[in-house]
C-alpha cells in the first residue's frame, strides 16, 4: 500500500511540473500572438497614414563624427580563438591599470559609455565593447549563437586576451543581465559589479510570471520571438520605432536630465541601420524563454545597483529584491527623475555614485590583477 502511495505521488508530482511547463509556454505563446495581433493593427494603421512612406528607411553609409571622438578612447579589434568572432571595443586609460568593462544594453552598442569613459579613464583602463551582434562585432546568423552561455564566455575571453585576471563589470539592461551570469559563473573574475536598471534574472522571471504589470511592460519580449516581422517593425517608416524609443517623452533619453542630441541620436540610427543588426540585437531574446530558470543564483561580488525611478520597462520592486541573491554587501541606489537609460541622462549622479561604491571596502587594493 505504501509503494502504491509513493507512486501515486510521484505520478501527480510529474504531472503537476508537466502542467507548469505547458502553461509557461501556453503563456508565452499566447502573449507572443497577442503582441504580434496588436503590431499588425499598427502595420495596418501606418500604411493608411502614409503609404507612400510606411515601408521606406535609409542605411546610413557614413558614422556621425560623435563616434570617432578621440576623447572617448581608441577603437580596437579582437578576434577570439574559441568562438572565431570578432569583437570591437572602445578603451582609454593607462594599460596595466585595472580594468574596467562596460556591457551595453539593447538596441545600444559601445557609445552608451561615452559618459562613463570619458570619467573614469583616470584611474582604470576602461573598456567598452560592442556585444556580439552589435556594432562593429560580428552577427552570427544562428539564434543558437545567443544563448546565455556564449555570451558569459565572450565576457570570459575577452577579458583574458586584454591580459587580466579579474575586472569591475558594469552593465546595463541587457548587459546587467550578462553582468549578473558573468558573476555568478565567474565570481574569481569580478572584483566589483555594478548594474543599471537590470534585476538579478531570476528576479525577473519570478516577479514577472506573479505581477500582470510587468508582464505587460515585458510585452517586448514576447513579441521579439517572432522571426522578422519585429525587424520590420522597428525599421518602418526610417526607424521611427526607434527613434521614439530613445526620444519620446515616455520612454526617451532626458525627460529630466542630458538629452540625446541629434548626432547621439545618428549614432544609433548608423548601428543598428546596418543590415542584420536589428537582428542580432534582438536574437537576445529569442533564447531568454529557454535559458530560464537559472540553476545556479548566487552572486559573491559586492553589487551596487542603480535604477532609474522613471524606468518605463521595468518596476522598481525588483531592484530591492535582488538583496535575496547576493552574499556579500549590496548597495541599492534609486535615482529620481532617472529614465531606463540613467547612465546617459543623469552621468554625472551614476558616476559619483560609482566612485564612491568604489571607493568603499577595499578601496584600490581590490583592483590588483
Amino acid at each position: 500500500m505504501a509503494r502504491v502511495l509513493h507512486n501515486l505521488l510521484l505520478f501527480l508530482i510529474r504531472l503537476a511540473q508537466k502542467i507548469r511547463v505547458l502553461g509557461y509556454w501556453s503563456l508565452i505563446y499566447g502573449y507572443c500572438a497577442l503582441c504580434t495581433t496588436v503590431a499588425l493593427l499598427k502595420l495596418w494603421w501606418s500604411i493608411i497614414l502614409r503609404p507612400t512612406t510606411t515601408f521606406q528607411w535609409v542605411i546610413r553609409e557614413t558614422p556621425p563624427a560623435c563616434l570617432n571622438d578621440t576623447s572617448l578612447g581608441t577603437h580596437c579589434y579582437v578576434r577570439i580563438k574559441e568562438s572565431g568572432l570578432r569583437f570591437h571595443y572602445v578603451a582609454a586609460g593607462e594599460r596595466g591599470k585595472p580594468l574596467m568593462l562596460f556591457l551595453h544594453g539593447f538596441p545600444e552598442f559601445w557609445f552608451s559609455w561615452r559618459y562613463q569613459l570619458r570619467e573614469f579613464k583616470s584611474e582604470f583602463r576602461v573598456v567598452a565593447i560592442d556585444m556580439r551582434g552589435y556594432g562593429e562585432s560580428d552577427l552570427p546568423l544562428s539564434t543558437e549563437s545567443y544563448r546565455f552561455e556564449y555570451l558569459v564566455t565572450d565576457v570570459k575571453d575577452i577579458v583574458e586576451y586584454l591580459g587580466y585576471n579579474r575586472c569591475c563589470l558594469v552593465g546595463h539592461d541587457w548587459g546587467g543581465t550578462i553582468a549578473w551570469l558573468f558573476a555568478i559563473h565567474y565570481p574569481e573574475m569580478v572584483t566589483k559589479l555594478i548594474v543599471l536598471n537590470c534585476p538579478h534574472p531570476s528576479v525577473f522571471t519570478d516577479y514577472a510570471l506573479r505581477h500582470p504589470s510587468q508582464l505587460l511592460k515585458s510585452s517586448h519580449f514576447f513579441f521579439f520571438q517572432l522571426p522578422r516581422f519585429p525587424e520590420l517593425m522597428l525599421s518602418i517608416n526610417d526607424f521611427k520605432a526607434l527613434k521614439a524609443l530613445f526620444t519620446s517623452r515616455s520612454t526617451g533619453i532626458g525627460r529630466k536630465g542630458r538629452w540625446l542630441t541629434a548626432e547621439d541620436l545618428e549614432a544609433y540610427l548608423y548601428a543598428l541601420s546596418q543590415p542584420g543588426a536589428l537582428t542580432g540585437a534582438l536574437n537576445y531574446y529569442r533564447n531568454v524563454f529557454s535559458s530560464l530558470p537559472l540553476s545556479q543564483n548566487h552572486v559573491r561580488s559586492p553589487v551596487l545597483l542603480l535604477w532609474g525611478e522613471r524606468d518605463t520597462f521595468l518596476e522598481q520592486e525588483m531592484a530591492e529584491a535582488c538583496r535575496l541573491y547576493i552574499r556579500n554587501h549590496f548597495r541599492l541606489n534609486i535615482i529620481s527623475g532617472a529614465s531606463h537609460w540613467l547612465q546617459q541622462d543623469q552621468p554625472d549622479i551614476v558616476n559619483t555614485l560609482i566612485w564612491t561604491f568604489l571607493k568603499e571596502g577595499e578601496g584600490r587594493k581590490g583592483y590588483r590583477n
